[in-house]
């Protein structure tokens, strides 16, 4: 009983703006895991966090779906602020791209809109090879103070890439 109304909660989070973080992980840290298990609960206490999770397997477009079902909202990305990994751009655009994104788009491309993009912008957003990109869904007012808190913690390039509005599950690729 307990279980079944685990998988009926939605993820909790209300229409706010949303960010991603690419992660560099400093020398003294061998182990990923731990890492994470250190860090994610500093950053879940800043003021205004609703969500975070790290960007895996599904790439930023099926993390950013998951969240918008789990909450009932519609997502919205500005590709132009998606901070991307020297070179990813190039390599995609030379056909370096791997077979994880095109299962990535058939198994959730339908709820996504893309239609002012291409193949290219389609393979790094559901490239299921991160380089620790977190997400996270903060409330408006407070996202200066998020960003704030994600620099001290080391995380310059931390950037606001879109943000979650009233609508239907979906996210839309601007």
């Amino acid at each position: 009983k307990s279980l079944s109304r685990l998988l009926d909660t939605g993820a909790g989070v209300d229409p706010n703006n949303l960010m991603t973080v690419r992660i560099t992980l400093p020398a003294s840290y061998t182990d990923r895991n731990a890492f994470w298990d250190q860090l994610l609960p500093r950053l879940a206490t800043l003021p205004g966090v609703h969500a975070l999770t790290d960007v895996t397997g599904f790439g930023l477009l099926g993390h950013l779906l998951e969240v918008c079902r789990g909450s009932g909202v519609h997502g919205r990305v500005q590709w132009g602020a998606v901070p991307l990994l020297t070179d990813a751009r190039a390599l995609a655009s030379t056909g370096f791209v791997t077979g994880g994104s095109a299962r990535n788009w058939k198994g959730y491309g339908s709820l996504v809109d893309l239609t002012t993009h291409g193949a290219v912008e389609q393979a790094i957003l559901t490239d299921p090879q991160t380089s620790g990109g977190l997400l996270v869904a903060c409330a408006p007012e407070k996202v200066d103070e998020v960003l704030d808190g994600f620099r001290r913690e080391g995380f310059q390039r931390a950037a606001v890439i879109g943000e979650i509005e009233s609508g239907p599950p979906a996210v839309v690729v601007a």
